[in-house]
């Protein structure tokens, strides 16, 4: 399952990170692609960026086997497929490569024996890195931040759903909309959450994952939210989620 939307800020890293922690927790064993050059999935989950031999950068290039590029993280069952700055160079040298779409698609084939889940947090862009992520994953997941002008772009990234399902993977589908850093006391949260559910309906999840101080703050320590702080509303709204996904297996 990819997390994807072009949009920065919406709590992609967030939901990469503790949606992936969250299954790991329901003993489901997990694996977590850090897909951003940014690195900040990698960060989150307590891994220094600079003591890595290789990251997903190597992978995709051809230059390690995935299996050297896999890290254990605080959660036996959870792990790590890093990044880091150098991924950026992955657009520029694949270029002119026939096969530059499927690149993710090849490293991660075969790895789904070795694991029940496995999440790839994306670039806040519609880039070759994403583009790639959407060919290798068999569902989206697109956080929406209850802000002003959320609604806005995603018909874009919906577009581009369209253009990877008639060019590279046909059986991709939409795991559901997450609200993002709700506030059911402002206008503006319950206007946005009834808009999507207006345009969307059925593909809105029923969790919506609150505004949370604790939330915000975990990543500074390396952890996700449920090593952090487990009793938080943050927290609770990821194991929610996990638990509806993890029910919810209709095919969109």
């Amino acid at each position: 399952m990819c997390i994807a939307n072009q949009k920065g800020g919406v709590g992609k890293t967030t939901t990469a990170v503790n949606l992936a922690a969250a299954f790991a927790a329901s003993e489901k064993k997990t694996l977590l692609v850090d897909c951003d050059p940014q690195g900040n999935a990698t960060t989150g989950v307590g891994i220094d960026k600079n003591g890595i031999k290789h990251t997903l950068y190597q992978g995709m290039i051809g230059e390690a086997d995935v299996g050297s590029l896999i890290m254990d993280s605080e959660i036996e069952t959870l792990k790590v497929i890093p990044a880091r700055v150098e991924l950026t160079g992955f657009e520029v040298e694949m270029m002119s490569h026939p096969n530059r779409e499927i690149q993710l698609k090849k490293m991660l084939a075969g790895l789904e024996r070795r694991f029940e889940y496995i999440i790839i947090d994306c670039p806040p862009s519609l880039s070759l890195l994403t583009v790639n992520a959407l060919t290798a994953a068999d569902a989206m997941l697109i956080p929406l931040q209850c802000e002003f002008y959320a609604l806005e772009g995603l018909g874009q990234l919906l577009q581009t759903v369209k253009r990877i399902r008639s060019g590279f993977n046909p059986h991709l589908r939409i795991a559901g909309i997450l609200l993002t850093m709700y506030d059911k006391r402002t206008n503006l949260s319950r206007q946005v959450a009834e808009e999507a559910g207006r345009y969307f309906k059925h593909l809105v999840f029923k969790t919506r994952v609150p505004r949370n101080v604790r939330l915000g703050e975990a990543p500074s320590f390396g952890k996700p939210i449920l090593l952090y702080d487990a009793a938080s509303a943050g927290a609770k709204s990821y194991f929610a989620l996990a638990r509806e996904i993890m029910n919810r297996q209709t095919v969109h």
